[in-house]
């Protein structure tokens, strides 16, 4: 499902007009139309503040496309979240958002950037290029890797994955509890 299309059906869930929900995350009503009808891309930022206006975690936003308990997940079977026009996307390697760890691969076109701002949220983050180049900007620090390099931080601390590479940047996280996609 489009994102556009799932917010639309999130917020109908939630009984809320396009109004009531702009007000409530501080974001104009045109916005929220724009991205209802997929004209425009939220930022991870955004998308956050429109969830926690929801009352919903990012992860509701993910196709649902893997079901059950079962431990096994299948490249096709991914929940993939996808911000078009950005160059970024998040797919759960793990099979739910239910337990203490959150697994992600997150691909980033070259020049693009996780968040035009940096975000912070509960938990720790350990991640690993395996394609590509990313600046992590950890507060006001930099960290450039390149594959097989890995960081550990608090997620507390304020982050962003930039690619610096000329080809698509690849990396595995693993986040806990898992905050980013999972909290609500």
């Amino acid at each position: 499902m489009e994102l556009g299309k799932k917010l639309r059906k999130l917020r109908k869930e939630k009984r809320m007009t396009i109004k009531n929900l702009s007000e409530k995350a501080g974001i104009s009503q045109s916005m929220i139309s724009k991205i209802e009808r997929d004209q425009t891309s939220p930022t991870i930022a955004t998308l956050w503040r429109i969830g926690q206006a929801l009352d919903i975690s990012l992860g509701d936003f993910l196709d649902n496309q893997v079901g059950g308990v079962y431990p096994v997940v299948r490249k096709e079977e991914r929940k993939k979240l996808f911000f078009p026009g950005t160059g970024v996307s998040y797919e759960l390697l793990s099979p739910h958002l239910k337990g203490n760890l959150e697994f992600l691969c997150v691909v980033i076109e070259p020049g693009e950037t996780s968040e035009p701002e940096q975000i912070s949220h509960e938990g720790e983050e350990c991640g690993v290029v395996v394609k590509g180049k990313l600046k992590i900007r950890l507060g006001a620090e930099e960290y450039y890797l390149n594959e097989g390099d890995s960081i550990y931080f608090s997620s507390r601390t304020p982050h962003r994955y930039i690619n610096v590479g000329d080809e698509v940047a690849i990396s595995y996280w693993a986040i806990t509890p898992p905050s980013f996609l999972g909290e609500s």
